[in-house]
């Protein structure tokens, strides 16, 4: 049982891609301001209202079974929890997404000796909302329903795009506007039950009826999505270990890993949607992240996300989408706000570091499987986002990779990782006007360029354009060690303002510098130690703003939270410079914080010292799951392991923290085949 990705108090969830319901935990879906409560396809809401009473009562849960990530089942009585002793009636509904359907199996069974006449009401649905817009919906198109034949379907035009429900029953039913009643009477000791099946459609205005492709009820798409999982999993390195939660965590991740997969490039290959709720869409920023962090356990994921980010590059000028040529998106949305330039989002390339993170992934896949053919396949594009730090990222015109938005309207103010409107600020809380380069870019871009001297030299035979690429590289590295390093406070800036000044907040993002490379060997000790401080250092793990800066909060979303996948790069950074115990200490800090999610690390939590709580603050804000946190407990574990490629062999330097005990991660799969790796903790 893998349990649901959503359950957040009384809420519950299933996804499948990028398609997911959030309810209640009767199954209901009724309003809520806590979250997008519905069922989601492609940034839209399919169904606001699914609402189920039997003779006019609400139901009340007993219990709730997490089946899949794609299938969960309650179990309901009417009325309210006193009445559970006498309960003469009992509900299950079972529901699964799959295969573009939401199916939903009610079963009523009568549990006296005699029989029963039940009213059963199913209120249905939709404001077709945007998922952007769920705060305010406020729909400029037409909405309408129509009931045929015992199906209720529900419409929603707007010039020349239109979306449809259709929702069906196995048993009849008398279908109105506003929903479905079924008057059945069951016999003593029985049951009755139907199949409820909902599917949507989306169309321009010459797309085919929604009808056409209606399924029928004995769709294998479930048996379908236990059999993809199971081989996934199957695929995945085998983790035996002491620790129950890095193994729960493990599991939890590839499981995970596989419900965020949806088909969404030209070539049909899966894609990964960021997170659930909010960014159930492509982002460029979170799937190179999470390829480089899963490359030593699921690689055949990554070729698919190289492609899709490929295909889209930026090829123009486009100032609404921040468009360049040779640039990687960092958004694609497929809602109607987004098709409407509401928003921008289709697509939208207002991410500064999504560029040279291409270039490093690209590289990675190569070192680690070599797959040669991929390198040789996108050399153009490579090239093309390498030329675009130099032609179009340079702002300044000073050697250094800047940002500063283009889309005033729309566009996002800070275009890092860090992408908060406060994520960027001084020491004394102060915002940054006009263009900003965060040292986190610079050490990307060094990355970059050493990576692909590496390919233009070993794959592309270009030894000339290699030796170039070394050669900025290493300029790249004495100037900003040189220029961003605060020397009476031994530590890096976050960031240049357009006139030069240092951006001086204490933060996390000195630890991708690590993560890079870029950092001088004399400049490491100190970085390490600013790290594990007390400010920084929760406990639980690094905070993305240190204790004691202008803007410092343990809840603000990029001001003091802790980020696993930030966490993730800072401890595999701290091994490469040789702090292996460091690194240990927030890798093993990080699985005891997953315990307490039941193994899913969310996309961040509160950064309240480990001595104020017996857990980690949840951040209510936070996606979950969210592809890079799930990325993170694999990078941890890689971390541990001390598991780095070298030519044709996998070299394998465990340094475990205390008390994770024995691990051992058998078929590593790359370049070398397969090959297991072993480690104790003290």
């Amino acid at each position: 049982m893998e349990g649901s990705p959503v359950r957040n108090l009384s809420y519950t969830s299933i996804l499948n891609g990028n398609m997911f319901m959030i309810s209640d935990g009767r199954g209901d879906i009724l309003p809520s301001a806590e979250l997008p409560t519905g069922l989601f396809a492609y940034d839209m809401r399919y169904l606001s209202t699914w609402n189920l009473t039997v003779n006019g009562e609400a139901l009340s849960a007993l219990s709730v079974d997490d089946l899949q990530y794609f299938e969960s089942r309650f179990f309901l009585v009417p009325g309210e929890p006193t009445h559970y002793v006498d309960a003469k009636v009992s509900i299950i509904r079972q529901r699964s997404l799959g295969g573009g359907l939401f199916l939903e199996q009610l079963t009523v069974l009568n549990h006296q000796e005699v029989e029963a006449d039940l009213r059963i009401r199913l209120e249905i649905g939709t404001d077709f909302a945007d998922i952007t817009e769920i705060a305010d919906v406020q729909k400029k198109g037409k909405l309408s329903t129509a009931v045929e034949q015992g199906t209720l379907r529900l419409l929603y035009a707007r010039e020349n795009q239109y979306r449809e429900v259709v929702i069906t029953s196995s048993a009849a039913a008398a279908v109105d506007d506003h929903g479905m009643t079924f008057d059945v009477r069951i016999a003593a000791h029985s049951a009755w039950e139907t199949t409820l099946q909902l599917v949507y459609w989306n169309r321009g205005a010459q797309g085919r009826d929604i009808r056409e492709a209606v399924p029928t009820y004995d769709t294998p798409a479930k048996v379908e999505m236990s059999r993809v999982l199971d081989e996934w999993l199957a695929a995945a390195p085998t983790l035996s270990c002491d620790s129950q939660t890095l193994d729960q965590a493990y599991r939890r991740s590839l499981v995970d890993l596989a419900a965020l997969r949806y088909a969404g490039n030209t070539r049909g290959e899966m894609l990964l949607a960021a997170g659930l709720p909010w960014l159930m869409a492509l982002f460029g920023r979170d799937s190179i992240i999470t390829c480089l962090q899963i490359l030593p356990f699921a690689p055949s994921l990554v070729p698919n996300i190289l492609h899709g980010l490929a295909d889209t590059q930026g090829s123009r000028l486009d100032d609404f989408a921040e468009e360049e040529p040779g640039k990687i998106l960092q958004e694609f949305r497929y809602g109607e706000r987004a098709g409407f330039e509401e928003i921008a989002a289709c697509p939208y390339f207002g991410g500064a570091d999504t560029t040279p993170l291409f270039v490093v992934l690209i590289e990675a896949y190569e070192r680690w499987t070599g797959d040669t053919a991929i390198a040789r396949e996108l050399e153009f594009q490579t090239r093309q986002a390498l030329r675009w730090i130099d032609e179009y990222g340079d702002i300044m015109g000073d050697g250094y990779l800047w940002f500063a938005r283009r889309n005033d309207r729309l566009g996002a103010e800070n275009q890092c990782w860090k992408d908060s409107a406060d994520g960027v600020s001084y020491r004394d809380g102060r915002l940054p006007i006009g263009p900003r380069a965060t040292c986190e870019l610079q050490g990307y871009v060094y990355d970059a360029k050493r990576r692909g001297a590496r390919l233009a030299r070993e794959v592309w035979g270009d030894p000339t354009y290699a030796a170039e690429l070394e050669r900025q590289a290493a300029e790249l590295k004495r100037r900003f060690n040189r220029d961003f390093w605060i020397a009476d406070r031994e530590y890096f800036a976050l960031g240049m303002d357009a006139d030069g000044n240092l951006i001086d907040a204490c933060t996390s993002n000195i630890g991708h510098l690590l993560w890079s490379g870029i950092v001088d060997e004399d400049k490491a000790p100190s970085v390490v130690a600013r790290l594990m401080g007390r400010r920084l250092f929760s406990g639980w793990g690094i905070r993305t703003l240190a204790e004691g800066e202008g803007r410092y909060s343990p809840v603000g979303y990029h001001t003091g939270t802790v980020w696993p996948f930030d966490n993730s790069l800072i401890a595999l950074g701290m091994r490469r410079y040789g702090y292996h115990e460091e690194a240990g200490r927030i890798a093993g800090a990080m699985i005891d914080a997953a315990q307490f999610f039941d193994g899913r690390l969310p996309g961040a939590f509160a950064g309240y010292d480990r001595s104020l709580t017996k857990y980690p603050v949840q951040f209510p804000a936070a996606c979950s799951p969210h592809s890079w946190s799930a990325g993170a407990v694999l990078m941890f574990l890689r971390t541990m392991l001390g598991l780095e490629p070298k030519g044709e062999h996998l070299i394998v330097h465990p340094c475990l923290p205390k008390g994770i005990g024995r691990i051992e991660l058998l078929d590593i799969p790359g370049r070398w085949g397969v090959v297991d790796a072993f480690g104790r903790g003290h």
